[in-house]
């Protein structure tokens, strides 16, 4: 039982992802898909996990898809998984019964999976309206001369300058959109859930739309023209070198390892990890480790170097790239890395958001030559390969 003097996390984020796309004739449920080198459910997935204002989010799949689910979305962390139902009011509803086992939220988003490209500023917009409303919704204007149909034939044409069309997410206070789903009337259908909130006796205000926002429905909508969905396959390279101290922590792939002597460095001197911040900056063309973190800067004084790593994966993310996977190699005579290599794959694999089979770690020794085979330092090579618009 929640303490009701507990607040509530502020907002959460409901996608659904329960349909099993039939007029899409992909032979798959549409939210699998892939658009651009992604499953489609996985891009509104990442930019909700990815936004400082959402504190949960919810992803409501059908029930026999769920390890269609986690292989589409292998990798993310943050995440619950609901079982929608026959519709999807109904999957909605399961959503939000979900929301409040767990104690509720002030706000909640409404998202649909089939609208795939969601930007930070259209959630903002939609955060912002509710400060002073209890729900809004992105609308566009309708472009198209639109009529009546009758027996076949046009009939009136309708005045397009108060015809709106109405995309998703939808933000609502969440406990009147709970009320008003739990009393619509059973097997009624809906369009969306402004509809069900609306018919319970509530406001909703409008936000602007954004064009990004287009429906996935049928395959046309995933036949885009080459040149929109072709990714440049991109490989950037990194190396980086550190001094074996006494009296050092010994980081390496974000791992403390027991050994007599640690890396000297500005941060926590992670060479594995400032090698592969190195290798994801140039694959993106986004210069190198110390021009975003300069060893001058005294805020950077024993900073964890896992920092540096989700700094690039997230610059390549808001350039509208992906991490398709990496390879990395430590240079040392000592300490052995083979019994560490595996935790640090997971590590990494978290990190970046990808599978642990994305990820590669190696060791290597120079047979006892320079300054890493007279077990001075360490050195650590890195490659990096992105998908990139």
């Amino acid at each position: 039982m929640t303490d009701s003097a507990t607040p509530k996390p502020r907002n959460h984020a409901l996608i659904v992802a329960a349909g099993q796309g039939e007029r899409s004739g992909l032979g798959v449920p549409k939210q699998y898909a892939l658009l651009k080198g992604l499953p489609m459910v996985r891009h509104s997935v990442e930019r909700f996990l990815s936004h400082p204002n959402i504190a949960n989010l919810w992803v409501v799949t059908r029930s026999g898809q769920e390890d269609q689910l986690h292989y589409a979305l292998r990798g993310l962390q943050g995440y619950d998984v609901v079982i929608g139902g026959d519709s999807r009011q109904d999957s909605v509803k399961n959503g939000l019964l979900a929301i409040a086992a767990t104690g509720g939220a002030k706000n909640v988003l409404i998202h649909d999976a089939a609208r795939p490209f969601l930007s930070d500023a259209m959630i903002d917009r939609l955060l912002a309206s509710v400060e002073q409303e209890e729900a809004a919704i992105p609308v566009l204007p309708a472009i198209d001369t639109t009529i009546n149909i009758a027996d076949g034939y046009s009939a009136d044409t309708l005045d397009r300058d108060t015809l709106w069309r109405v995309q998703t997410p939808q933000i609502f206070d969440f406990d009147k959109l709970l009320h008003a789903h739990q009393h619509w009337p059973e097997g009624r259908n809906a369009t969306d859930d402004a509809q069900i909130f609306k018919a319970a006796g509530h406001k909703v205000a409008v936000v602007q739309g954004d064009e990004s926002l287009k429906k996935y429905t049928t395959a046309a909508d995933f036949a885009e023209p080459p040149e929109q969905n072709m990714m440049q396959i991109r490989t950037g390279m990194g190396f980086d070198v550190h001094q074996l101290a006494a009296g050092e922590e010994l980081w390496l792939g974000g791992l403390k390892i027991d050994y007599d002597k640690g890396l000297s460095g500005h941060s926590d001197a992670d060479v594995l990890l400032h090698a592969l911040t190195d290798a994801l900056l140039g694959a993106a063309g986004l210069g190198d480790i110390g021009d975003h973190f300069p060893p001058s800067d005294p805020k950077w004084r024993g900073a964890s170097s896992d920092k540096f790593v989700e700094f690039a994966v997230s610059v390549i993310k808001q350039k509208g790239g992906s991490i398709n996977n990496v390879d990395m190699t430590v240079i040392c005579e000592a300490p052995k890395i083979k019994p560490h290599r595996q935790a640090m794959r997971e590590n990494i694999s978290h990190m970046l958001g990808i599978s642990i089979d994305q990820v590669s770690v190696k060791a290597t020794t120079t047979e006892k030559l320079g300054f890493t085979g007279r077990g001075e330092g360490i050195a650590a090579q890195a490659i990096a390969t992105i998908s990139m618009e």
